[in-house]
């Protein structure tokens, strides 16, 4: 049984409980009014009449969720989610959150824990400078999704009664409209791209709506583009790998799980490894039919390719990459972004991340469909096709616009008597002044010339 002790300023709630190691503990609650104190008082001893009650604890949550990433996030995650997971939880809950112990968290101080991250400052990576001043909503999404995740393990281990993270109000994230470039400026940053490695890079973001680690985790081994599959337009890729780089300690914490090669470092020293991997999602791993132009310019890349390949001999490291560089070694992404941002310059053309190339395919792909989600999703590789709605929802808005114009056409155009409703009818214009022909008029006519001016001075005319 649980009783209230009356103090100067507060009510504190004393009670009984047996803790891990089977030993009686004395635990003191303090509350501040006497209401608060007697609802404590009843919910532990229904809990504790019906088998519920939880002994406190009190371990800290940078501590919870050390061993929750050593029990879960090793068996649940891929390399890349670990390490952006751990960045979360190092960069904006272990600062504000993680000397709390795990059963103070309550949906009040997740409200509180929310404000605080809209007004921390973003935190710049290694290699990657933030981009904006404090938290994104995006980012804020992310953290708490993780932590919701992290406490649903917590009530499963009876760390706590309920997840305080369920039902959580977030900031509303807005989708803005992102800059891209349109078929037409595609069409001259291609003709004006010098470097073999990016043109191909760019065909295969905008033809086949590909990610750039999956540009650049292309093997040939999955190209298609026989004789007679481009006669048959049945050129394809099949997408199974992407390349990108992982922590040291994420591929020792989980293993080589999803991993389909790790490249040799030239830098033994550093923290990362260059890494062939499954993509994050079943989704993503897809089919792409090819254009058969595209088709023919990958047989024209792969037979210069050869011929390098030749020329080096042993000198060649063939990882059979479409996209390599020159000694076949991997080509990583900011090799592919230096030279986008330099052709840019030298083509006068508009500010677009490279990324953007691939919206600007989801763009194209959903005019020439007519909105057709099921079928630019297989190509995207989107795992929810709400993301394509609600990211390209101003193209859908386009064709449902032409919608209205097609009804108008179809319905009401035939039927112009529904309830006497008529287009407004043009107005009649007034006519306009000639000029030149007036004082022609008035050089011929003395009389009409002195009658003009009587009128305008307001005299008799007689």
């Amino acid at each position: 049984m649980a009783t209230i002790i009356k103090r100067k300023k507060s009510y504190s709630v004393v009670y009984n409980y047996i803790n891990e190691n089977g030993e009686t503990k004395q635990k003191w609650e303090t509350w501040h009014t006497h209401k608060e104190a007697l609802k404590r008082k009843a919910e532990i001893e229904n809990q504790q009449n019906n088998g519920t009650f939880l002994p406190p604890n009190n371990q800290k949550v940078s501590d919870f969720l050390y061993d929750f990433v050593s029990t879960y996030g090793t068996k649940k995650w891929g390399v890349s989610m670990y390490d952006s997971q751990t960045a979360l939880i190092a960069n904006y809950i272990n600062p504000i959150i993680g000397d709390m112990e795990v059963q103070e968290i309550t949906p009040r101080v997740v409200d509180k824990y929310i404000q605080t991250l809209q007004k921390t400052p973003s935190v710049s990576r290694k290699n990657r400078k933030a981009r904006t001043e404090f938290v994104t909503n995006q980012t804020i999404e992310k953290i708490i999704k993780l932590l919701r995740c992290a406490f649903k393990q917590a009530v499963r281990w009876e760390l706590v009664g309920k997840n305080p993270f369920d039902n959580t109000v977030l900031p509303k994230t807005e989708y803005k409209k992102r800059d891209i470039w349109n078929a037409e400026t595609i069409r001259i940053a291609l003709d004006q791209c010098s470097d073999n490695k990016l043109y191909i890079a760019m065909n295969l973001a905008f033809a086949c709506s590909l990610r750039m680690g999956e540009i650049l985790g292309l093997r040939w081994k999955n190209v298609h583009i026989e004789d007679d599959n481009i006669a048959a337009d049945n050129a394809y890729i099949y997408i199974d790998a992407e390349l990108t780089r992982a922590s040291k300690q994420a591929i020792e914490m989980l293993g080589e799980k999803d991993i389909y090669y790790i490249f040799t470092p030239l830098m033994p020293n550093t923290s990362t490894r260059l890494i062939l991997k499954k993509p994050k999602t079943d989704s993503s791993v897809r089919k792409i039919w090819l254009p058969k132009t595209l088709a023919y310019i990958l047989r024209e890349w792969k037979k210069a390719q050869e011929e390098l390949k030749g020329f080096l001999g042993d000198e060649y490291q063939d990882f059979d990459l479409v996209v390599a560089l020159p000694n076949g070694r991997p080509c990583e992404n900011r090799i592919i972004e230096k030279e986008f941002s330099l052709l840019k310059q030298k083509a006068g053309l508009p500010n677009v991340v490279f990324h953007s190339l691939r919206h600007s395919s989801t763009t194209y792909k959903l005019k020439l469909n007519h909105g057709d989600l099921k079928a630019t999703q297989g190509d995207t590789g989107h795992a929810e096709i709400d993301m394509i709605t609600k990211v390209y929802a101003h193209i859908l808005d386009e064709d449902r616009k032409v919608n209205a114009q097609k009804f108008e056409n179809a319905f009401y155009a035939v039927n112009r008597d529904l309830k006497n409703v008529q287009p407004p009818q043009d107005q009649p214009q007034a006519p306009t002044l000639d000029l030149a022909a007036l004082i022609e008029q008035l050089q011929k006519s003395p009389e009409l010339a002195s009658t003009l001016a009587a009128l305008i001075s307001g005299q008799k005319v007689v």
